[in-house]
C-alpha cells in the first residue's frame, strides 16, 4: 500500500512557477513510477508528466513540455513537478500517483492516487 500526499499548489499569475511535492509511504518507493496527471473543472483527468524508477526516464504531455519537468528524490520518497511559465490553461487539480508496472506511462492505469492539490493560474 501506498499512500501520497501533494503539497505546493496555489494561485499564480500567467507566467509565473511553481514547484509541486507529493510525499510517498512505504520503503518500496523506488519501485514504483510515478506520474502527475491533472483535471480542470468539467474536463476528463489527463496524463502530464511521468519518471521512471531511477529518475533518468521522463514523459511529457506535449502542452507542458519545456515548461514543466519531473523529478525524483529516492531517498526522500518524494516526487517533484517544477511548473514555469504556466499559463491561465494549466488551472486544475493536480493529483501525484504511483504504479508498478513500467510501461503505458500516459495512461491512467496507476494503482495509487493522491487527493490532489489545486493549481490556479490567473491571466
Amino acid at each position: 500500500q501506498v499512500q501520497l500526499v501533494e503539497s505546493g499548489g496555489g494561485l499564480v499569475q500567467a507566467g509565473g512557477s511553481l514547484r509541486l511535492s507529493c510525499a510517498a509511504s512505504g520503503r518500496t518507493f523506488s519501485m514504483y513510477v510515478m506520474g502527475w496527471f491533472r483535471q480542470a473543472p468539467g474536463k476528463e483527468r489527463e496524463f502530464v508528466a511521468a519518471v521512471g524508477w531511477s529518475g533518468s526516464s521522463t514523459y511529457y504531455a506535449d502542452s507542458v513540455k519545456g515548461r514543466f519537468t519531473i523529478s525524483r528524490d529516492n531517498a526522500k520518497n518524494t516526487v517533484f513537478l517544477q511548473m514555469n511559465s504556466l499559463k491561465p490553461e494549466d488551472t486544475a487539480v493536480y493529483h501525484c500517483a504511483a504504479k508498478r508496472t513500467h510501461s503505458n506511462y500516459y495512461s491512467n492505469d496507476y494503482d495509487y492516487w493522491g487527493q490532489g492539490t489545486q493549481v490556479t493560474v490567473s491571466s
